[in-house]
């Protein structure tokens, strides 16, 4: 198997045909997952707080500690969402919020282990790089430990957010207070250690470069042949309106498909080693996400039983089950309902 390096993926990125570059996704795709089967899981993104102090210039869903309309989401309401998804076959929950100042790791121990003994088949996929790395600085000990006592606690996996473009130097102009891209690094790589699988993200279509994207996807692939602990790839495009990043560079507009569908099949094609590639269907809309998987997406993401981050910058859409069924066959695949580790659940032929 062809291993693509940085300057050949630059070059076509940038100048290979977008049908052409659908074909090799799509063929890497059909090596990888042969069994013509597209897969969702049936989850809930629970926002637990929107009280953050990382100011980042893109998030139109953060509010400080002193602004109105904070929240700390209490057990008993995040027992409601919980029940809600249970009783439509959920599986899972994405769970994170803002870097809240003050919350040290007692209380995310105390409110995983909760979940996970009062609800023990859902699975908690939560907290993203930043919130651990600064529960681990407010609780005063390593990012090791927060990760073992949470995972012991309950936590299953953590997801990918937070990265958002692996280089320093666009880092540190949307979101200077953020870690670096070691830091990022460092909080996956140490969960993969203790055996956490994790899942990788990227988000375009602010102020990087090409050169940058490539970067970003280096990195990741250098990462994922140390430990193999990235179970899936997730791309989505920056939503611009109602963040201080637009107004900082007011000719950024959202991407485009096009830009999109380049971005998800050089993805597929550069990232050998990760064996899912997730269509983002809340940023680009059901058509577009069912379109990504001639692209080389393998997986139709999660059918976001609600969704606060995106839609707080304008954009909402929403799929039901039935609706990624539909999508899925409409392209001559096999529908399937997965878990977090991606193991089979339901196939509807």
């Amino acid at each position: 198997m062809k291993r693509y390096d940085n300057d050949t993926m630059l070059q076509m990125l940038q100048t290979t045909p977008l049908k052409e570059l659908g074909k090799l996704a799509r063929a890497t795709k059909e090596r990888l997952h042969p069994q013509n089967i597209t897969t969702f899981v049936i989850d809930r993104n629970i926002n637990y707080t929107n009280i953050c102090w990382v100011d980042c210039k893109f998030c139109a869903f953060k509010r400080r500690i002193n602004e109105e309309g904070i929240y700390i989401l209490s057990f008993e309401e995040i027992d409601q969402k919980i029940d809600e998804l249970l009783a439509i076959g959920g599986t899972q929950i994405l769970f994170q919020g803002g870097v809240h100042p003050q919350l040290k790791i007692q209380w995310y121990e105390d409110l995983v282990s909760h979940i996970h003994q009062k609800y023990p088949t859902i699975t908690i996929h939560g907290f993203s790089a930043i919130e651990i790395n600064y529960i681990a600085k407010i609780s005063k000990i390593p990012i090791s430990e927060v990760l073992l006592r949470l995972q012991k606690a309950g936590l299953s996996s953590i997801p990918g957010a937070g990265a958002e473009i692996l280089s320093n130097r666009i880092r540190d102009i949307i979101a200077p207070k953020k870690l670096s891209v070691e830091e990022w690094l460092e909080v996956h790589r140490e969960a993969h250690k203790i055996g956490m699988k994790t899942t990788a993200t990227m988000m375009f279509g602010s102020v990087e470069s090409d050169e940058d994207i490539i970067e970003h996807f280096s990195h990741i692939r250098n990462l994922q042949d140390e430990y193999g602990g990235f179970r899936a790839f997730i791309l989505w495009s920056f939503q611009p309106n109602f963040t201080p990043l637009q107004q900082e560079f007011p000719h950024i507009y959202s991407a485009s498909s096009n830009h999109y569908l380049r971005l998800l099949s050089c993805a597929r094609i550069y990232l050998d080693n990760i064996p899912n590639i997730q269509s983002s269907w809340v940023t680009q809309g059901s058509h577009i996400g069912q379109l990504a998987l001639l692209f080389g997406a393998n997986d139709l993401g999660s059918t976001m039983m609600e969704e606060n981050v995106v839609s707080s910058a304008g954009v909402s859409n929403s799929m039901n089950a039935q609706e990624m069924i539909s999508l899925i066959k409409d392209i001559g695949s096999i529908p399937a309902k997965r878990n977090t580790a991606y193991e089979i659940l339901e196939v509807y032929q």
